[in-house]
């Protein structure tokens, strides 16, 4: 038993002298840690007010790249740190355990890996900026913020969605901002009795004056169809968008519009109409049906 105690005596007073002389290195070691600290943090601070006076307007990308600066220069830190305590194998170990560990979780977090990167990717490629209004996957709003997880959409009826980035990246995007118009198409009908040409230059010369309407040049007049009860065209035009007037206020001021000058110059807007033909071949005429009135059939005499 005295062997034994003094072997585990001699263990502990190695160590207690192995930790007194490398008080002063771990003293250096955590002003170091502190040093570094305030480093990371001044640098992701300068790299914002640096990025925040570029033209770059991306939120994702600037959160990603200020992320990475600040946990580049801890890293460091923590190297050198780990190499003044003497701790070399410990680094090697380290490194080696880290790409173990992130090959693991990479298989168990498939999901989250892949929103990750495609939030990255989203960053840089930038199909979208914060405000602009999307439509994704059948989500149609204004973009309220993104981070390297999600993308979080405001839509009309005043919900916040969160669409995973993997999916924004892999679904067509349609952006309504980056051009700064939007079309608006209206089909309309008029009476056969009409003149076609009077209608196409009433229908023009109403949108063009109407308030918003921008690209004149551009605005587009067909004609469709014909339908049962009438001649099918189709107006597209443009105005700015997003702006002062919103799209679904501009396209009802266009119907208003075009109903008044229609009414203005006898234009007439006709309703379908339905012819019933009960002496069709085969059958029986109108006037020799029997409609049964209190249980008893009475024969109709409709001349």
């Amino acid at each position: 038993m005295e062997e034994a105690f003094n072997k585990v005596w001699d263990k502990l007073d190695s160590w207690i002298d192995t930790f007194i002389s490398m008080l002063p290195n771990m003293g250096l070691a955590i002003l170091l840690y502190i040093l570094f600290l305030l480093l990371a943090k001044l640098g992701r601070k300068i790299f914002l007010k640096i990025f925040d006076r570029s033209p770059i307007e991306n939120q994702a990308l600037e959160d990603l790249l200020s992320t990475i600066i600040y946990n580049v220069i801890l890293g460091i830190g923590l190297f050198t740190i780990l190499g003044i305590l003497h701790l070399d194998k410990a680094v090697t170990s380290l490194l080696a355990g880290v790409g173990v560990l992130g090959l693991a979780l990479g298989f168990a977090f498939q999901d989250i890996a892949a929103n990750f990167i495609s939030g990255v990717i989203l960053a840089f490629r930038t199909p979208f900026h914060i405000g602009h209004v999307v439509d994704i996957n059948g989500i149609m709003g204004s973009v309220s913020r993104t981070n390297l997880r999600v993308t979080v959409i405001k839509s009309f009826t005043g919900q916040e969605v969160y669409v995973p980035n993997k999916d924004v990246l892999q679904a067509p995007i349609q952006n309504y901002t980056v051009l700064g118009k939007r079309r608006i198409d209206l089909s309309v009908g008029v009476s056969y009795a009409d003149d076609l040409s009077s209608v196409e230059s009433l229908v023009k010369e109403t949108i063009g004056n109407m308030e918003g309407v921008i690209d004149q040049d551009k605005m587009i007049f067909d004609y469709a169809a014909f339908g049962d009860s009438s001649i099918n065209f189709n107006i597209r035009f443009w105005m700015a968008f997003p702006g002062d007037i919103g799209f679904l206020t501009m396209r009802n001021s266009a119907i208003k519009h075009i109903k008044a000058a229609f009414d203005k110059n006898g234009i007439t807007i006709p309703f379908p109409i339905r012819t019933l033909d009960f002496g069709i071949k085969g059958g029986k005429e109108l006037s020799q049906m029997k409609l049964a009135v209190n249980g008893h059939a009475h024969q109709t005499n409709v001349n």
